[in-house]
């Protein structure tokens, strides 16, 4: 008799480490089948709870909020603020003068040498609000009024991978969850059928890899599910048996689970795992559904523009089309990423060529990104759909060249729309000649702040015991910015 089937007299029958792996493995599988079975037949399925770990029910906003997800655009790299949002007339009269400023701590010191760099970019106002917007997102001036514009966000460090970090998940370094993580953990799944948060990548992982995407010390479901922008949109997603063999093996595996679910209890990382399973399984049928966007009107596609030419173009307006699906299906937080088209650090990196490059990222993304707003509005869906354009950091208003800015944090451009935030709105100012915020200053935290309550989420109160103490997305920071809102 194998050594872990083998009766002992004194205690309970040993069992081994393979043994338990095996039996593991076998009953999360089958509780896949089981949550797949049972949802089609109108079931309740089988599952394990872990315990409440933050102030108030799991997966329940604290109080109603107006937004019910988010749509998260983020222009890796560094948009530069004075070249988009934040028209600075003294900087181009200053146009190659040496640049003499008192350095802020934050950004990178005006070494010898360097001289101030107007904007290539023209700017009008537009709207009835009369946003001030330059030339290179002409699809974005359109939708002026809906947009509401900070231009005064500070940061802690000049580095794309802390100040990636910092932008997902308040933290500059590692091992933190991402703000899409905690709002899929405060609120729970809007549907069973999809994850609660998902990254549309376009072929670029950002600087700081994928813990900006990770749900950290938060429960494994709670982490980003990658749906590519080329070919097959999730690994494995298809099947390798053929529909009745995958469910007369699926049916034998959950066979195997009663004893396993008799004696692990309630463990709150077997919880995980088990949903992931459960999620995995369902997305082989939902997700390639969703992805195909062949069923939509010629004047949506168009709208988009999944009809350019340019693949880099086309790829990223696919993948916005795809986020209004998705939230559409009740998917909580969606995140798309920027194509890199070029060897550089960043696709908005630009400390050289910004003319070429940053007009190419704005040619790529500016239709497609005006085109979800205008989508999401005329549904009736951006009313309860906060959508954030932001980057990491800003660019310098000096160059050591003539074509090119360097990072900065002490005073730079977001913007958001809808969720209940007031469009039509500039708030927040820089001095003039953008280097730092000297009105209505805030940080990351402050934003997080803001859309956790546009979500029914106290940032206060979104806690979740870890290391001894109450972790929270915003740390021991963050106010809610009450003049953003309606």
């Amino acid at each position: 008799m194998p050594p872990d089937r083998q009766q002992c007299n004194s205690g309970p029958i040993p069992v081994s480490r393979r043994a338990v792996l095996s039996r593991f493995g076998r009953g999360l599988a089958g509780l896949a089948f089981s949550a797949l079975a049972t949802t089609s037949a109108g079931l309740k399925p089988m599952q394990v709870v872990a315990a409440p770990r933050h102030h108030g029910p799991v997966g329940r906003p604290h109080f109603e909020g107006p937004a019910k997800r988010v749509i998260w655009l983020f222009m890796d790299g560094g948009v530069s603020h004075v070249d988009t949002f934040d028209p600075k007339p003294e900087l181009t009269r200053l146009n190659g003068e040496p640049a003499k400023w008192r350095p802020d701590p934050r950004s990178q010191a005006i070494s010898a040498g360097r001289k101030w760099l107007g904007s290539p970019w023209k700017f009008a106002q537009h709207g009835q609000s009369g946003i001030w917007i330059s030339e290179l997102f002409p699809h974005q001036a359109a939708i002026a009024d809906d947009l509401c514009v900070v231009r005064s966000l500070v940061g802690e460090t000049p580095l794309h991978g802390a100040q990636s970090l910092l932008m997902h998940t308040g933290r500059s370094i590692a091992n933190a969850p991402s703000i899409g993580s905690w709002i899929s953990y405060g609120l729970g799944e809007e549907g069973r059928q999809l994850p609660g948060y998902v990254l549309l990548n376009n072929d670029w992982i950002p600087n700081g890899g994928f813990q900006n995407f990770a749900s950290s010390f938060l429960p494994a479901t709670h982490q980003a599910a990658m749906v590519r922008a080329k070919g097959t949109p999730v690994d494995n997603i298809f099947p390798t048996d053929a529909a009745e063999m995958q469910r007369r093996k699926l049916e034998f595996l959950a066979e195997q689970d009663g004893e396993f679910l008799e004696t692990a209890g309630v463990v709150a990382e077997i919880d995980a795992a088990i949903r992931n399973y459960q999620i995995a399984a369902r997305m082989q049928t939902l997700i390639p559904g969703l992805c195909d966007v062949s069923g939509e009107t010629a004047e949506t596609l168009a709208l988009y523009g999944i009809d350019r030419a340019n693949d880099f173009d086309r790829y990223y307006a696919l993948q916005c089309l795809r986020a209004r699906r998705l939230i559409e299906a009740g998917v909580r937080f969606v995140e798309i990423t920027c194509p890199s088209t070029h060897q550089n650090n960043s696709p908005w990196d630009q400390h050289g060529e910004l003319k070429v490059r940053h007009s190419e990222n704005a040619r790529i993304t500016d239709q497609p990104v005006a085109a979800l707003v205008r989508d999401l509005k005329r549904r009736g869906l951006l009313d309860e759909t906060l959508v954030v354009w932001a980057g990491e950091m800003g660019r310098t208003p000096h160059s050591s060249g003539t074509d090119g800015r360097d990072h900065h944090v002490s005073g730079y451009t977001i913007w958001m729309a809808g969720g209940g935030l007031r469009g039509g709105q500039a708030w927040g100012t820089t001095d003039e000649m953008g280097m730092s915020a000297v009105e209505n200053r805030c940080d990351i935290h402050d934003i997080h702040a803001t859309i956790l309550h546009q979500l029914g989420l106290d940032h206060e109160q979104l806690t979740f015991r870890f290391g001894g103490r109450d972790m929270r997305l915003t740390d021991v920071h963050g106010r809610v910015l009450d003049d953003l809102l309606l």
